[in-house]
């Protein structure tokens, strides 16, 4: 059982976590402060629901990359909604904001499922088509913090026995999808889907609809995060979330999502976002260029495929001398 807890991605990553959270507080003791450490989490938290979105589409061999464009456009027009309607309700603004997003990733969804077109040409173009259409939309112009209503920004930050909103659907989603993937025919047709779609398909499990149903949960968790994004930081412009989806990706994979299917938890997904999000926090602290994140992101992406890699190696070994005992 302790061997099982070492080996396992999760708890390796809490090490790392901890080792790093050490290594910072060593130069700058403040940054473990409970406070601070809240406030890093809520920094997060958009990665974290864009994580939990990636892990799902990941999972069944695909990868969404029309995440931050999709955030962004469904940022973009909440924002602009609320500049011609201030007085609507926040709940409205939600349902506009989830259902924007939600059609969006199902747009993605139809193209793979029906026309059979690879996942990352797919996102690839419609992460261009999205962010066109932002631009489209707003002329190229700004929408600035002083145009929108108190209630439109207030929304997130507005606090809940001492956390954020913000903080607060994240680790809902967390816990909302950690049930879902674990406990739901949905949650286990995504794993089925990603780690033998053949063997899926002779049992019963329609692989096309189930990487549609991927990108519909992606699109919608993205749109939910276009607003909570543009009302926290009170800004919506075309590049808003500009390379993002890096970091999205890098979330997923760090936290043990293998990009070629089947393996992943919402709880690594949102221990990879954690790692990224106290590197991202720390950076400035520690004077290191916040431009370095790029190069640890991708770092980061190499060294957690290679460890993917070399464990679903192991375990074919493993496989291989069990037949052979056997004969």
């Amino acid at each position: 059982m302790l061997k099982r807890l070492i080996s396992s991605r999760e708890a390796l990553l809490v090490g790392a976590i901890a080792v790093l959270l050490v290594l910072i507080s060593s130069r700058f003791p403040g940054f473990v402060a409970p406070s601070n450490l809240a406030n890093v989490f809520n920094d997060t938290s958009p990665l974290i629901l864009l994580a939990i979105g990636q892990m799902i589409v990941i999972l069944t061999k695909c990868i969404d990359l029309s995440v931050a464009a999709n955030l962004a456009l469904t940022g973009m027009v909440v924002s602009m909604v609320n500049v011609v309607a201030p007085d609507l309700p926040i709940v409205v603004i939600l349902v506009i904001a989830t259902g924007l997003g939600t059609l969006l990733g199902m747009f993605n969804g139809i193209l793979v499922w029906k026309l059979a077109i690879p996942p990352i040409v797919v996102t690839l173009g419609t992460m261009t088509i999205f962010r066109g259409f932002i631009f489209l939309l707003s002329d190229g112009k700004w929408v600035n913090s002083h145009e929108m209503s108190e209630g439109f920004k207030a929304f997130p930050r507005a606090e809940v026995l001492g956390l954020p909103v913000l903080s607060w659907i994240a680790i809902i989603a967390v816990i909302l999808f950690s049930v879902v993937m674990a406990r739901t025919t949905l949650g286990r047709a995504f794993y089925a889907a990603g780690g033998n779609p053949h063997a899926a398909t002779y049992a019963g499990i329609n692989v096309g609809r189930t990487q549609f149903w991927a990108f519909t949960i992606s699109g919608a968790l993205a749109g939910l995060t276009g607003y909570l994004w543009v009302s926290r930081f009170a800004v919506a412009y075309v590049d808003i979330a500009g390379g993002f989806e890096l970091d999205v990706v890098a979330a997923c994979v760090i936290g043990g999502v293998s990009i070629m299917g089947g393996i992943g938890t919402v709880v690594g997904a949102l221990l990879g976002a954690l790692f990224l999000g106290i590197i991202k926090n720390a950076l400035p602290v520690v004077d290191i260029s916040p431009f370095w994140q790029l190069a640890i992101s991708g770092a980061a992406i190499i060294i957690a495929v290679a460890l993917n890699a070399q464990a679903n190696r192991k375990k074919g070994r493993i496989i291989l001398k069990r037949a052979e005992h056997a004969t």
